[in-house]
């Protein structure tokens, strides 16, 4: 096998910080799971000793030293392996079944958890509108890989409102002040809306929805975390669907 080059390895860099729609994955796992929906892989950077040449025999593959891999790793602790793939963006469509909408969130470990959460509800639509990006190495973490199986839109707000309207979508927001969670009536199609950590859904997609979700909290308790909200709404809107 061939080693990794000192121009191929700067250029990866260079990628790595540039291009946002390249993918530097570093889980076996996550890799597998990225293949198994449809990925492949450009390059597979492995360490000479390394278990998973087997693995990753049908894929282009480079030998690369410990530092390199680290260098191209966002894992504080790497598993000896990168590989490098395009992420290719979903094309548009109106949603037919319950879907989320990320509203301006910028913590990728909320962003990821909440796709993760998002695909186990059934939630196969998932909206990010001014977000940290689906590439974000700490959004593939914490989504655990299901970013590969969800329809995943970035879009921004301008874009998604034109859609919403075209489309007569029914969207729902999290918002202290709104309704009791577990009283409201939902459409059969819906969408959740979770807004920024810190600011909340913003005027011109809060103007897209037909009401406001609160949950119910004991007094001293100003709200829980957008990934938590956003978890318990999703789950109670599907909990007849499982």
């Amino acid at each position: 096998m061939q080693r990794l080059s000192a121009n191929q390895f700067k250029n990866l860099k260079k990628q790595k910080r540039e291009n946002r729609f390249l993918l530097f994955l570093d889980n076996v796992k996550i890799i597998k799971d990225a293949i198994s929906n449809g990925v492949k892989p450009q390059l597979v950077l492995l360490e000479s000793d390394s278990a998973y040449q087997d693995t990753f025999s049908g894929y282009p593959i480079l030998i690369a030293s410990r530092k390199e891999i680290e260098a191209l790793s966002d894992s504080k602790t790497p598993q000896g392996v990168v590989c490098v793939a395009e992420y290719i963006q979903n094309v548009v469509k109106k949603p037919n079944s319950n879907f989320l909408v990320l509203d301006g969130l910028q913590d990728p470990g909320n962003v990821g958890t909440l796709i993760r959460t998002a695909t186990a509800c059934g939630f196969e639509n998932i909206f990010l509108l001014e977000c940290a990006h689906v590439t974000n190495s700490k959004v593939v973490r914490s989504s655990v890989g299901t970013i590969f199986q969800s329809k995943i839109y970035e879009m921004s707000r301008d874009e998604f409102a034109k859609k919403a309207k075209e489309w007569d979508l029914t969207l729902y927001k999290a918002d202290m002040d709104g309704e009791n969670l577990f009283s409201a009536k939902f459409e059969k199609v819906c969408g959740v809306v979770i807004g920024n950590e810190g600011q909340g859904v913003s005027d011109k997609i809060s103007a897209l929805c037909k009401k406001a979700l609160s949950l119910p909290m004991k007094k001293g308790v100003e709200s829980l975390n957008a990934s938590i909200s956003g978890a318990i709404i999703m789950y109670q809107i599907a909990k007849d669907n499982f």
